[in-house]
């Protein structure tokens, strides 16, 4: 046999050695032994039943998947905090109903035009006093946006991890503390939760930073795990509800101690009467250690630098 004829046959059983091995399996039972199993086989194939477990949205979003989806509620967020850096976070919480100045001054007159045209329309003098309150309160959403900014200076820690502001995400006061953040050039999080009517995140959030939530459980956690403080402006049943989840923290140690300021002692003084519950007996006087209220975006910060030199502890320790 030649040395060309050799190689040609090395060479062809190369080329044959690659081809791989048939296994059980690898092709469906032929029509020809069966004729209804391709169409058999083609409906398992088809069925839900057969998708992989991580491409089954059906499974995913079933109830025996909940425990799957908690646990990838939290990783998704986790990934996305790690991935920019952000070891701390200043908490804001506040009403989504109060708007901007501009918004509420705009408000307010046609509140002021409706009552004029119906003077005797009692509708439309109830709505007047609402709109009046709320051009009163929008003043928070200046405070929020002017404490959110003086945050910018914020050094970064040694290796590089970065304190956030971080809201639920949404309008409102906590838009004013995530526009403060953003217009100064600071880390703006919003940890946005799926509720069933529409709502989009406040456009001051970074850039992969507008996080979604299903589970107030989860999206309460992430709070709370990068918390360095806790800003509370006034709102509804949503502010309450993360407040005094927080405090319930504190005051029970299961977190350890971080400052919480309630901005605008009229309205929370008025909102929730702390020292009745202290005369009632259901919390203790020293309860009351645990916040303290501000009325500037000056002295919200003054108080959480306060706290942590008071302790001899840096804020981004």
């Amino acid at each position: 046999m030649t040395d060309e004829a050799t190689g040609a046959g090395q060479r062809a059983g190369g080329a044959a050695a690659e081809i791989p091995p048939r296994v059980p399996g690898s092709c469906p039972k032929p029509a020809c032994d069966d004729p209804e199993a391709p169409s058999r086989v083609a409906a398992l194939m088809a069925s839900p039943a057969y998708r992989l477990a991580d491409e089954d949205l059906g499974f995913l979003q079933s109830d025996v998947a909940r425990g799957v989806r908690l646990e990838l509620e939290y990783y998704k967020a986790e990934a996305a905090l790690r991935a920019h850096g952000i070891g701390h976070a200043i908490v804001v919480f506040g009403s989504s109903r109060i708007p901007e100045p501009a918004a509420a001054e705009r408000a307010l007159a046609a509140a002021r035009a409706a009552a004029a045209e119906a003077p005797a329309d009692a509708e439309a003098a109830r709505l007047l006093r609402r709109a009046e309150r709320m051009a009163d309160s929008s003043k928070w959403y200046r405070v929020a946006r002017e404490f959110s900014a003086l945050l910018a200076d914020a050094p970064y820690r040694p290796h590089g991890e970065r304190i956030a502001i971080v809201t639920g995400g949404g309008p409102g006061l906590m838009e004013a503390a995530n526009r403060g953040g953003c217009e100064a050039g600071a880390v703006s999080v919003g940890l946005n939760i799926d509720l069933p009517h529409e709502q989009f995140p406040n456009p001051y959030l970074s850039d992969g930073l507008a996080l979604r939530f299903r589970y107030f459980a989860l999206r309460k956690m992430h709070f709370m795990q990068r918390a360095r403080a806790l800003v509370a402006f006034p709102g509804g049943f949503g502010t309450f509800d993360e407040l005094f989840e927080t405090l319930t923290l504190l005051q029970t140690r299961k977190a350890d101690p971080l400052p919480v300021v309630l901005v605008g002692r009229a309205f929370w003084s008025r909102a929730v009467d702390f020292d009745f519950l202290v005369d009632e007996g259901v919390i203790a006087p020293e309860d009351l250690e645990l916040f303290v209220y501000a009325e500037t975006a000056g002295e919200i910060r003054d108080h959480i630098a306060g706290w942590y030199a008071a302790r001899r502890k840096p804020l981004l320790d």
